[in-house]
């Protein structure tokens, strides 16, 4: 008999696909729901991941991002998509700037060291969905970079713990031609974390 449906929340951080990442968990059979950046940490139901969304923010610029920090200090699993990704970097010791090549549409990024868990099951190249001005340009201490492309160092990172992770692409768009499987790939990790607890 199985346990409990996996619990992954997707904080809204004003990106335009936060819904999309939102019906991408529902179609995985995922209990999840979207909640504005400004819920205080402490009002979260029990999760088993959370996805922090892209956002319209220039976070690169700004570093602000609601109560992404508080999220941050949670024991579960979490995903970084875009805003995400670099307020993560930043939290963490890294850093993000303006781009010197913003991307917007079709990108090829190539996995480093085979992409980690996240990226399991997807080939060594393959075609992102872009839309950003800002990236991360340091990232922080233990943390690696798991995948990039000609005009992004940092498309994808992980921490050593294997319970941070943050991607400049957007998976959730039909464009991002694995982005389904990145997407099945963290909810495994997530079932993962709540089986060792």
């Amino acid at each position: 008999m199985e346990g409990p449906r996996i619990a992954i929340d997707v904080i809204d951080n004003g990106g335009q696909w936060t819904h999309r990442e939102w019906r991408m968990l529902r179609y995985l059979g995922v209990d999840t729901q979207i909640l504005p950046n400004s819920t205080p940490a402490s009002e979260l139901r029990e999760l088993d991941g959370l996805i922090l969304s892209g956002g319209a923010a220039r976070v690169g610029l700004t570093g602000e991002l609601g109560n992404c920090g508080e999220y941050l200090e949670l024991g579960i699993p979490i995903l970084g998509i875009c805003a995400g990704h670099q307020f993560m970097a930043r939290h963490y010791g890294g850093d993000a700037g303006e781009a010197p090549k913003p991307e917007f549409g079709a990108a090829t990024i190539s996995l480093v060291g085979g992409g980690g868990p996240l990226f399991a099951g997807t080939p060594e190249q393959q075609t992102v969905w872009e839309s950003h001005n800002d990236e991360v340009t340091v990232i922080p201490p233990g943390f690696s970079v798991v995948a990039h492309s000609e005009s992004c160092e940092v498309q994808g990172m992980q921490n050593e713990d294997l319970d941070r992770f943050g991607l400049q692409f957007h998976p959730e768009v039909n464009d991002t031609e694995h982005g389904s499987t990145i997407f099945e790939n963290f909810v495994e990790i997530c079932k993962r974390a709540r089986e060792s607890l």
